[in-house]
């Protein structure tokens, strides 16, 4: 029993010195650890940049670093544009500290020019690049913002408190740093319990000594590449019921799901055979000090037998770095410039697969003079021809698209093999192609059912091509799932329906649905794509003057955002404003100059304004930059017919009727082009 402790009314955050009486050793574990020093305030001790009266340039843009009396300043931006900033948190300690800047509207942002710990020198994590200010990557826009981009994992019990209307924050947290109850919760009620004679029942969430899944849930969230679906974080929440987690799509990873940008840990981490034999964090690190429970290979020798520890399993000789189990099962890359990071998919070294894919593995990535085809060859003598089956073999034929009927066969055979890691199964169905054809849609079927919330979801987002009155109906059975995401899913599903048109029970479902879906649209308004979905959004429900204002926002937010435009250019051109249609997407042929739909949709705007030879030019650059668009050829095909050119008409329309021969308005327009011959 604990001999002096306050009591709580309610259970509520009450700080990291309330638990070291009865939790010294942990206490003194956590001391110090990346946790403790996530987030400070600025002083002698806590600041570990040289703020000398230090100057460091770097891609056009120079830094003074120095102090005034006990305040940290820099003093940033280009010749006749420098602006003096004070220094207001310290950000991480090893192997490298960032600094944040308060600016107006509760906005803190991240300096680009960092300090390398281990160096002990400036650097600037984007080398070499410049990144002009009207740029979202640049330190002062969305990217690098503290309210957006990293507090909920640098703080303790911390709620954003975005305001959408005004673009501004009223950030708050119970801890400036992550301390004891950022995973154990509030300790409140914990104390009460610790107070009574003969306390039973503790409230205190745990993480040792609990299930895979529990502990998962609660370190997850903070080490995992997701979208939040809630506003606020609660620790020992299922992370299905919080997050989205991102799929390994060649866009964040290697085509065979290794890593290749930032993912912290748990993608990876589900991918492996670990994950599925039940293996947990705790097993390797120590919750407390982050630190790992034994040194090198010891660590491995835990669980696996003496043999992998031998000559004869690894071919190296003597205890070095080539003769480490992480060497060969847990590669990495470096993020931020200088952080190396290890992939926690735990694969065996497939350069085979490199040979083919162009994917990379551990052995030409020790021995950089040497090709893949030469390491292929050194596994086939001391392994012989077979690889273990392996998700990746058929991941890697899943993202190379178009398929053939034969990859096409494996791809639908692998995304409901549940003997594969979910997350793999569910990437692939992101990737894979619908024609609906009736063995495509028993897969999805299939997939609705799958155990993993993740497929389910994506499986859901595949019946987005189908009209309302098809999916609603599987939308609804989905609206009372078990976990918050799929029953996203679902509204997604039906955000433009009229929920008056359900029964009453129907409805209490699909609004309890929407309203989840809106939360998490809200809970991530302050990024480009969260205004992008809500412009989405607001567009489906007809909405077309708060879709175009949400639109806007996320273009000022990113400028560079090109899926933005022409959702814009189109909301524009349903309320008339077609000169401003007409403005977007110049913009935005002029940022992607070999993008065919933007093509397209103009072409389709000049044909609305009466001006047909410009609708003629840009239809025809849409067709030659993408030939896979029906709309295009069948729109330019009546273009042509209207002005008198009926051969060209003609051949524009037996090409599109090639693309999908069953049109009926294809067949029908094309038999009027013939008989005007």
């Amino acid at each position: 029993m604990i001999t002096s402790v306050s009591t709580y009314a309610k259970n509520e955050y009450v700080g990291e010195s309330s638990c070291i009486q009865c939790h010294q050793a942990e206490y003194n574990d956590w001391k110090g650890n990346h946790h403790d020093w996530a987030m400070k305030l600025p002083n002698d001790t806590t600041v570990l940049g040289d703020f000398n009266n230090v100057s460091f340039d770097a891609d056009g843009e120079t830094y003074l670093f120095y102090k005034k009396d006990s305040t940290y300043f820099v003093k940033t931006g280009r010749e006749g544009q420098k602006k003096e900033h004070k220094i207001a948190y310290t950000f991480g300690v090893t192997p490298l500290q960032q600094y944040l800047i308060k600016f107006t509207n509760g906005k803190y942002q991240t300096l680009r020019a960092t300090w390398d710990t281990e160096k002990k020198q400036w650097f600037h994590q984007y080398a070499g690049q410049e990144i002009l200010q009207n740029d979202w990557l640049h330190w002062s826009q969305g990217a690098q913002r503290w309210n957006t981009m990293c507090a909920e994992c640098h703080s303790t019990n911390l709620k954003k408190n975005y305001n959408l209307a005004k673009d501004e924050f009223a950030t708050t947290y119970d801890n400036i740093t992550v301390s004891c109850e950022a995973c154990h919760g509030p300790a409140g009620a914990h104390l009460n319990w610790a107070s009574k004679e003969k306390p039973t029942g503790d409230p205190m969430v745990q993480v040792v000594g609990t299930t895979q899944k529990s502990q998962l849930n609660q370190c997850a969230g903070c080490h995992a590449r997701r979208v939040k679906l809630t506003e606020v974080i609660k620790p020992n929440v299922v992370f299905d019921d919080q997050f989205m987690l991102q799929t390994i799509t060649s866009e964040f990873y290697h085509p065979d799901g290794q890593i290749k940008e930032e993912d912290y840990v748990f993608g990876s981490f589900v991918q492996s055979k670990m994950f599925a034999k039940g293996v947990k964090c705790a097993d390797c690190h120590n919750v407390h000090s982050n630190k790992l429970k034994l040194e090198g290979n010891n660590l491995c020798m835990q669980c696996h037998e003496p043999k992998y520890n031998s000559e004869s399993h690894h071919f190296h000789k003597g205890e070095n770095e080539s003769t480490q189990c992480v060497s060969c099962h847990m590669t990495g890359a470096v993020f931020m410039g200088n952080d190396f990071r290890r992939d926690h998919s735990f694969r065996v070294p497939r350069p085979d697969q490199s040979v083919v894919y162009n994917t990379p593995n551990a052995c030409t990535g020790c021995h950089n003079d040497k090709s893949d085809t030469w390491a292929s060859d050194w596994v086939v003598k001391w392994y012989g021809t077979e690889r273990p089956n392996h998700f990746s073999n058929h991941l890697l034929k899943a993202a190379q698209l178009p398929y053939n009927d034969r990859t096409k066969q494996e791809v639908l055979r692998f995304i409901n093999n549940l003997n594969y890691p979910a997350i793999a199964r569910a990437t692939a169905l992101e990737y894979y192609p619908l024609n609906d054809t009736q063995e495509e849609f028993n897969m999805l079927l299939a997939a609705l059912k799958d155990s993993s919330a993740l497929v389910r979801y994506n499986a859901l987002a595949k019946f987005q091509r189908y009209p309302l009155d098809q999916k609603a109906g599987i939308a609804l059975e989905y609206m009372s799932d078990s976990t918050r995401l799929v029953r996203i899913g679902s509204a997604q599903l039906m955000a433009e329906m009229d929920l008056s048109q359900l029964d009453p029970t129907q409805r209490e479902r699909a609004l309890a649905a929407r309203n989840e879906l809106i939360e998490m649209m809200q809970a991530n308004a302050d990024f480009p794509l969260g205004r992008l979905q809500l412009g989405d959004y607001y567009y489906k429900q007809q909405n077309i003057q708060r879709a175009i204002k949400e639109y806007e926002m996320a273009l000022i937010m990113d400028s560079l955002l090109t899926p933005v435009y022409t959702n814009l250019a189109t909301a524009y051109s349903i309320v008339g404003k077609n000169k401003k249609a007409l403005q977007a997407l110049n913009t935005l042929i002029n940022l992607e100059p070999t993008y065919a739909r933007a093509f397209y949709l103009r072409g389709l705007l000049y044909y609305e304004v009466g001006k047909p030879e410009l609708a003629i030019n840009d239809l025809s650059t849409s067709i030659k930059l993408d030939n896979s668009n029906y709309r295009a050829y069948y729109n330019l095909a009546n273009l042509y017919f209207t002005v008198g050119q009926i051969k060209k008409a003609e051949n524009i329309m037996i090409q599109g009727l090639q693309l999908q021969p069953q049109s009926q308005e294809g067949v029908q327009l094309l038999k009027l082009i013939q008989s005007k011959k």
